[in-house]
């Protein structure tokens, strides 16, 4: 696939947003984690299917049921998406914004675990070496620390069975995020209204309206990040977007040492190589396989002609 520098921008410049975003949600401190997750659906589910609607009216939810066990499969990705959303914010403005980092960055290794474990993929002996150097510095951070990473292993997780999800369920991005939507919005909305009837609420009240404008665009912080990412990535290169994933969790972790000053010390540093190590040499291996495929298939076009 050729490089197409607008989408190759707009990619990017999604991942840039990804990775900032704690600096977001720091400034909802003030709101229960639990209420910020709440907003954060219902307005992002305001904005994804209104943006769906006025695309294509009703024809993206259409083809979707008629899908064998796509609403199902969304159902489930829906309850695996809210959940990593609510632990990530939770984390973040809990002073866990490194641990967060550590999670998206060994998520790409867990896909590849869970695609050899469900999808019967077989993995070769670099590929595998790159998991287990990322098992070996989750136990190196585990054992120094005296507990597993368990914000981290969830995050990547949660993401991984979404992932995982989508995949089974081959529908476009933002239309599959719509009926995600669809299936949160009612819990998160009736989770608004108790909240305030006397239960800690204070939207369109006591927080101010500062804080009320940055809960509504949280769906936007929320939804075009995932639109730009759709955009972007078809038209890239798959390697690209493998190299571009990690602008995120970079970020993350710059910020979470950098402006919350939460601790980064030596054993912290010592797992995190580790597991770095291991992604580059994923990596490599995917980029080695990814030339080889284009020569051979270069190499076929040239005999054919």
């Amino acid at each position: 696939m050729a490089m197409d520098r607008k989408g190759f921008l707009i990619a990017a410049l999604s991942f840039v947003v990804w990775g900032l975003v704690p600096l977001y949600w720091h400034l909802l401190k003030v709101v229960p984690s639990l209420q910020i997750i709440a907003h954060r659906i219902v307005w992002s589910a305001v904005l994804v299917v209104g943006w769906l609607v006025l695309k294509d009216g009703l024809g993206w939810w259409r083809r979707i049921r008629a899908l064998p066990r796509a609403s199902a499969l969304l159902g489930a990705s829906s309850v695996l998406i809210a959940f990593n959303w609510g632990l990530y914010i939770w984390a973040v403005n809990a002073g866990h914004v490194v641990e967060t980092s550590l999670g998206y960055f060994i998520n790409p290794l867990i896909n590849v675990v869970l695609g050899v474990l469900v999808l019967r993929e077989r993995l070769n002996p670099v590929q595998w070496t790159a998991v287990a150097l990322a098992a070996a510095g989750v136990a190196w951070l585990t054992w120094s620390a005296g507990a597993p990473p368990w914000i981290a292993l969830g995050l990547a997780f949660s993401f991984g069975l979404y992932g995982l999800l989508r995949k089974l369920v081959a529908v476009e991005a933002v239309a599959g995020l719509g009926v995600e939507s669809l299936y949160l919005f009612l819990p998160a909305l009736l989770l608004v209204g108790w909240a305030e009837m006397g239960h800690g609420g204070h939207f369109l009240g006591g927080w101010g309206w500062r804080i009320d404008l940055l809960l509504i665009f949280g769906g936007v912080v929320t939804a075009v990040p995932l639109i730009g990412f759709a955009y972007g990535v078809r038209r890239i290169p798959l390697s690209v977007v493998g190299l571009l994933q990690y602008i995120a969790p970079t970020l993350q972790l710059l910020i979470g040492v950098l402006v919350f000053d939460e601790a980064f010390g030596r054993d912290r540093a010592i797992g995190f190589a580790v597991i770095w190590l291991g992604l580059l040499i994923y990596m490599a291996d995917g980029l080695r396989r990814m030339r080889a495929a284009q020569l051979r298939a270069n190499a076929l076009g040239g005999a054919r002609s």
